[in-house]
This record gives C-alpha cells, sequence and structure tokens, in this order.
C-alpha cells in the first residue's frame, strides 16, 4: 500500500510539475535514514519539522526593521518570512516548480537571524572574527542541522539535502552587497563552525526553487519596507510620488478605484508593485528558460546565471526605488540609532558571557565540553530574540533587577 501511494504522489507531479523542477523521486533524501510518510511527502514534512521548529517560533520577536517594542504594527522576521513564502508559492505554481520544496525552504531562509536584524549578524561577525565568524545563511543551516533537539536519534531536524542546500545557498542582492570584504567572491565556504559543507556541494548552482525563494526575498523586502517606512513616517509620500515604479503603480490604483485615496491607496499601491515584479520574474523567467532551452534539473545545475530574474526593465525601476529605501529608510538616524544601540547591547552581552562562562544556562553549557565557547556563546546569543536580549541585558546590568 506504501508503495502505491508513494508511486501515486510521484505521479501526480509528473503530471504538474515542468522537466526543471525537482521531484521528491530524485531526492538525495536526508543525512540520516528515516522511514517516510504514506501520505506527507518529503518536502511537506520538512516543512512541517520547521514551523514547529524553536527556532521558527522565535522570529516572531526578532527584528525586521523596526525593533519589537517600537509598535505592533511593523514587519517582524516572521511575517516576513510568511511573506516571503505566499510570494515564493505564486511564482512557484505559475512556472510549475515544487512548491513544497519552494515554502520549506522560504519558512527556514532566516531561521539563523540574529535578534535585531542585520546589526545583531554584524557584530556577531566582528565578535566572532577569530573563531569562524557569523553569516546567518550559515547559521541558519547549522540551526536545522545541529541545534535544534526534537528526536531522540539525532541532532537537529534531519531535512532534505534540497531543503538544506537551499539554506545554505539563500542569498539576495541586498546580502551580497552589505558584505563589502566578500563582494568579489561569489565561492560559499567549504566549512562553518566545524562543520563541513562540502557534502551540499557549495559551488554547484542552486536549484530553480531556491531561486525562487531569493527573488521572492528581494520583492517582499522592499515593498514591505516601505510600508512600515511610511507607517512610521520616516519616508515620506510626496518622495515616494517622484519615484517611476511607484507613479506606475499608483496610476494602475487610479485607473482601477478612481475616488480612493489614503491610506487604503497607499496600501493598493504597494500591492500593485509587488503584482508588477511578480509577474515580471514570471514573464522574464519563462522566457530566459525558453532561450536557454532549460529542459531538465541538469540543465539548471550546468548554468552559473540566474534563470529566475527580472527583466532588464523592471531592474531599470526597481533601483531608484532601492536607493531611496537605502538613503531614507536604511540609513535614516533613527534606524541607525536602533542599530548602534542593539550592537552595544549584543558586543556586551558577548563578553559578559565569555568572561564568565558559567553564566549561560545548562542547556547551553552542557556544549563547552565539545565546542569552542565563543561559538556557544555565538550560538546561544544568535538564538534570542529582541524582547529576551533586552531581558537579560537589563538582568546583567541594572542592580535593580532580579537575575
Amino acid at each position: 500500500m506504501e508503495n502505491l501511494k508513494s508511486f501515486i504522489n510521484q505521479e501526480i507531479e509528473d503530471k504538474i510539475l515542468a522537466p526543471y523542477a525537482m521531484r521528491s523521486r530524485l531526492s538525495r533524501l536526508r543525512k540520516h535514514p528515516e522511514e517516510e510518510h504514506p501520505y506527507r511527502g518529503i518536502y511537506q514534512r520538512d516543512r512541517d519539522r520547521i514551523i514547529h521548529s524553536t527556532a521558527f517560533r522565535r522570529l516572531e520577536y526578532k527584528t525586521q526593521v523596526f525593533v519589537n517594542h517600537e509598535g505592533d504594527h511593523y514587519r517582524t522576521r516572521l511575517t516576513h518570512t510568511l511573506e516571503v513564502a505566499q510570494i515564493a508559492r505564486s511564482i512557484a505554481r505559475a512556472l510549475r516548480l515544487n512548491e513544497d520544496l519552494v515554502e520549506a525552504i522560504a519558512l527556514a531562509h532566516d531561521l539563523g537571524h540574529t535578534p535585531f536584524g542585520h546589526s545583531g549578524e554584524e557584530i556577531l561577525h566582528t565578535l566572532m572574527k577569530n573563531h569562524g565568524g557569523f553569516d546567518h545563511n550559515l547559521q541558519g543551516l547549522r540551526v536545522v542541522d545541529y541545534l535544534e533537539e526534537r528526536y531522540p536519534n539525532f541532532q537537529g531536524l534531519n531535512l532534505t539535502w534540497e531543503v538544506r542546500e537551499g539554506i545554505l545557498k539563500h542569498t539576495t542582492k541586498y546580502d551580497r552587497g552589505r558584505k563589502s570584504d566578500e563582494a568579489n567572491n561569489s565561492l560559499l565556504p567549504l566549512s562553518y563552525a566545524g562543520v563541513s559543507l562540502e557534502e551540499l556541494e557549495p559551488n554547484l548552482p542552486p536549484l530553480l526553487e531556491t531561486q525562487v525563494v531569493d527573488i521572492a526575498d528581494e520583492i517582499a523586502y522592499d515593498n514591505h519596507d516601505l510600508d512600515d517606512g511610511l507607517n512610521s513616517k520616516l519616508l515620506e509620500l510626496k518622495e515616494l510620488q517622484k519615484i517611476e515604479l511607484w507613479e506606475k503603480a499608483n496610476v494602475l490604483v487610479k485607473k482601477r478605484y478612481p475616488n480612493v485615496e489614503g491610506k487604503i491607496e497607499r496600501i493598493q499601491t504597494i500591492r500593485t508593485i509587488i503584482d508588477l515584479q511578480v509577474s515580471d520574474v514570471i514573464t522574464n523567467s519563462s522566457r530566459v528558460l525558453k532561450e536557454m532551452n532549460i529542459k531538465s534539473i541538469e540543465d539548471v545545475r550546468k548554468n552559473p546565471q540566474r534563470i529566475i530574474s527580472f527583466s532588464r526593465e523592471m531592474e531599470n525601476l526597481r533601483q531608484p526605488m532601492r536607493e531611496y529605501l537605502l538613503n531614507n529608510l536604511y540609513r535614516h538616524y533613527r534606524v541607525i540609532r536602533m542599530a548602534d544601540k542593539a550592537k552595544r547591547f549584543i558586543e556586551e552581552l558577548f563578553h559578559v558571557y565569555i568572561n564568565r562562562i558559567e553564566q549561560l544556562p545548562p542547556s547551553a553549557r552542557k556544549r563547552l565540553a565539545w565546542e569552542d565557547p565563543y561559538r556557544v556563546v555565538c550560538d546561544y546569543i544568535a538564538g534570542m530574540t529582541d524582547r529576551f536580549a533586552l531581558e537579560e541585558y537589563k538582568k546583567l546590568f541594572d542592580p535593580f533587577e532580579r537575575v
């Protein structure tokens, strides 16, 4: 019966998926062999394991741009993750790619993020400079392979090779631009935190499903930061109206809803920008697939160029919007203050733990028997939510706070 169910699942995939999409039966499976479920596919199970993980739940209180206590209506790392998954699934369905695999990678893509967003990652990378560094993608892989504790027979979540590969190879233009010291090096490292990454073939071009998550992340990041920036009054609508992509979307909104104005107009304009970008990705990627004669996963793997991509026209439209966000939101003095304050919190916590390692809880201290104390402290801080990090800071530095 189980073989029949497995055959039926494979038959459905063969009917629905494009020839260049990843199929369950082609998976390199899991590091620790397991009997698969008769009703749920392997990537469905990966998705569910990610959703039930501790690291996933913590995303609710991790910063996207605005620290949690700034307000309840701003994006968190969790809501951002859900928005990426939603956009990625839409693109995957239109291109007939494996939606379950896309969703699993999307839901896992930020599991390695620190508290306080990218400022937390930057200070941890500095503090760990002589101890292997820190990278949120590689840390995400460490989370699912090692740090999560949920099963009796193995460490981590024991995800499939393809989902783990997707976490490792996830990258956006923002990531590539931010790490200026690595900007000219497109090669991924062969190890991280003492763990070999060679089994995931770091320099093999990623599957289309991973590429979809990468571009969905960019779409979600830009447009939802626009929304939060306007809500926070850090961005000005009159300045956005000078940007061609905003104006193009706003014209479409006005044509559809002639009497719309205020908050609804703004929301519908951002919604239309997302729709324009998603439609462009689908149309352009379909064209590239045809022009490159991509007919199999092997064809994808042999091509170093990103196949899932925006058209040149859309790239040109996006650039002024991205520059506006960079100069007026990410470099806004209030955001810089939040980021700089967050770095000080994390740096001081780090030094307190390193100088007196006994202050770590037993769950972290147990790994000191076989791991570098710096990596143990790094893992502990990286796993914190914004809220927990602030509470821990108060306990350790406020003389009137109970420890």
